[in-house]
């Protein structure tokens, strides 16, 4: 039986999560023990039923009861709520958990969040982490790390994720690493800086992000309205100055890159809910440390009235460009 040194909980198989943990058991020496928790009692069944035979697996039903079983707990969760309720709850929370876990017999634990949440709430569990830290007996090590990722659904299937990891001990990254590896490129896992950098980078990376898929969407657009070859047209951008990893991995006209969420009637990817919420960090961000930003605020508009249309709302978000194909000038001025 696995001891909590060689055991790893994972919380949180959403859409990214799944994938991740998929890779992470399917990767990781079998003689690790993964812990799973979530609140979907389908999601759970389908990972078992995937994992089977790859290694040993045992379900938790929280954060508290992760946290006792392994010295690494790994969560993907959607928002500051969910963290918040996860980490901090007195009950069922994993900093709890770990307290209990420490103050019998463990004598380090790793927590970590992979999603995109708001900055002030990893700053706000990483207080809470070092104030519960300080209580326990000298010596232990009770670390919490921020580590996002990019590369969307694809990436985390194809395990080729870009990780970003803040920590303030940056003596635990070697470890951290060896574990994010299995769901992410090696040379894609960057240490940012302190609790919260990687947080900062990701919120950074999606502003850039959303911006140019908006800007990409208009441009072939442009070229579709002429009667253009966007095939061309786009192999011409990505070996010119207008090539961006969007017009070159996930292009937001079906049929350039086959496995794109555009060619897959834009399911499956990054939905555009979710990019207007994290546009809406990056917005908060640059207010938060008092930098003008000018770009955010008609991509949010386009970004909203795209999504307030039911043709578009819940697809991934490059499909701001079949909102912009399918508009239609109105004769008094404006669109619809």
């Amino acid at each position: 039986m696995a001891t909590p040194a060689k055991t790893i909980a994972f919380i949180g198989l959403g859409v990214m999560g799944y994938r991740m943990a998929v890779n992470l058991r399917s990767k990781i020496d079998s003689s690790y023990k993964i812990v799973i928790c979530d609140i979907s009692k389908d999601a759970i069944s389908k990972y078992q039923s995937q994992m089977k035979g790859k290694g040993e697996i045992d379900v938790v039903e929280n954060g508290f009861e992760a946290a006792q079983a392994a010295d690494m707990v790994i969560t993907m969760l959607p928002d500051s709520p969910a963290v918040k309720a996860v980490y901090l709850d007195p009950k069922t929370g994993i900093i709890a958990g770990a307290v209990k876990a420490m103050s019998s017999g463990s004598k380090k634990k790793i927590l970590m969040e992979c999603g995109t949440i708001e900055v002030a709430t990893i700053l706000e569990v990483s207080k809470a982490v070092e104030e519960a830290e300080f209580k326990l007996p000298t010596g232990m090590r009770l670390t919490f790390i921020d580590s996002p990722v990019s590369g969307g659904p694809m990436g985390a299937e194809a395990g080729s994720l870009c990780l970003m990891v803040g920590s303030t001990r940056k003596e635990v990254f070697p470890e951290i690493k060896a574990v994010l590896s299995h769901m992410g490129r090696s040379d894609n896992i960057f240490l940012c800086g302190d609790v919260g950098a990687g947080t900062a980078f990701k919120v950074i990376n999606n502003y850039i992000s959303a911006v140019v898929s908006l800007a990409s969407s208009e441009a072939l657009n442009i070229g579709d309205k002429m009667g253009l070859d966007l095939k061309l047209l786009t192999d011409v951008i990505n070996s010119s100055g207008g090539q961006t990893w969007i017009t070159s991995n996930s292009n937001p006209v079906p049929g350039i890159h086959p496995n794109a969420p555009a060619s897959r009637n834009y399911e499956g990817g990054f939905r555009i809910e979710l990019c207007k919420k994290v546009l809406q960090m990056g917005t908060d961000l640059a207010e938060m440390v008092g930098a003008r930003h000018i770009l955010d605020k008609p991509t949010m508009e386009a970004f909203e009235e795209a999504s307030a249309d039911p043709r578009y709302a819940g697809k991934d978000a490059r499909v701001v460009y079949k909102w912009l194909n399918e508009s239609v000038k109105k004769p008094g001025g404006g669109w619809q």
